[in-house]
């Protein structure tokens, strides 16, 4: 068996491929990584590099050679010429060309909570599978429902072998601390000039807050994160699982944050002051019963397992902060 790794050397991809070569199930697969104008750090030979673009067909036909899987974990966020390119011209030429492989047997997707709009869209009930697609603004939001959409097509229209693994915010070393911090270099969430005034602003960074946020209706707002190591096991328990064909699967914790007890954890443990702030945002809870019925994975990082994780490393310098994407 062969797989390519499309984003290979992105956060996800970095954490996935040696899961994926220290798992003696897949123990005698190669590994075929495609990259645009990042390294991959590995000297395993049983991977081989194809640098270039996903939207060259030639370089698409080089990377599928003899794959009989694809995991497709590259994404580019608010930058539209790009987005075009990976995301629909890419994803194209990628199953095109698979669909007509005799070597392929399953393409896997992994997209994100954005198409059903997270905390920017309201649902009175948890957020299934089922749920109604309804992105939050932007290009980003925009292609994962249109990638989404091209796979399940590919599905109906060629009976291609598919895979969906719809992830919210995916958290890893100390992203989720960083995810509050509220200096000028924000990761991730709307700019907080949009929530709170500039001269409370500056107040709050010069006093080192932590922004525990109300929702629209007033309570402390709550969304879904997954740490990077549960979204791999979940990626493995999917790969050449005859269950996972077919279906779209929803990869969380098994219940959101809520931002009062992140805020009290950190109050608790000395590592901040809460400080209220009131957002249109709505509470949503991405369920992820099914995943963990008919693939059979259990999420092992639950809140506070996030919040001491991230509050709790170190970098060392060796080990800088890479915000993957802009916006």
């Amino acid at each position: 068996m062969k797989l390519l790794v499309t984003g290979a050397a992105g956060k996800v991809g970095q954490a996935f491929l040696p899961a994926f070569l220290n798992e003696q199930r897949f123990g005698g697969w190669e590994v075929v990584a495609l990259c645009h104008n990042r390294a991959i750090a590995t000297d395993d030979r049983r991977v081989s590099v194809v640098h270039g673009s996903m939207a060259d067909e030639e370089t698409v036909a080089s990377a599928l050679r003899g794959v009989s899987h694809v995991l497709h974990l590259a994404a580019v966020k608010e930058s539209p010429d790009l987005a075009i390119d990976v995301a629909l011209k890419g994803l194209y030429l990628l199953l095109e060309q698979f669909r007509l492989s005799s070597s392929g047997r399953q393409f896997l997707l992994l997209s994100g909570d954005c198409v059903v709009g997270h905390i920017f869209q309201d649902y009175a009930a948890p957020i299934t599978e089922a749920s109604q697609r309804r992105a939050y603004p932007g290009i980003y939001a925009l292609t994962k429902v249109l990638e989404e959409v091209m796979l399940e097509q590919f599905g109906i229209q060629h009976g291609l072998k598919h895979t969906i693994l719809r992830a919210p915010w995916i958290m890893e070393k100390d992203d989720f601390r960083y995810a509050f911090e509220m200096g000028e270099a924000q990761f991730g969430g709307p700019p907080w000039e949009t929530l709170i005034d500039s001269e409370t602003l500056a107040k709050m960074r010069d006093v080192g807050v932590f922004p525990a946020m109300r929702d629209a209706n007033g309570g402390f707002l709550k969304r879904s994160f997954i740490h990077v190591d549960d979204l791999v096991e979940a990626i493995l328990l999917s790969i050449d699982n005859p269950d996972a064909c077919g279906e779209l699967f929803n990869i969380a914790m098994n219940e959101p944050a809520d931002y009062g007890r992140i805020s009290s954890l950190v109050e608790k443990n000395g590592w901040g002051s809460p400080v209220e702030i009131k957002t249109p945002f709505h509470s949503n809870w991405l369920d992820n019963t099914k995943a963990r019925k008919v693939l059979g994975w259990t999420p092992a990082i639950d809140l506070e397992g996030l919040v001491e994780r991230a509050w709790n490393y170190r970098r060392e310098d060796n080990d800088p902060r890479i915000v993957w994407y802009p916006g």
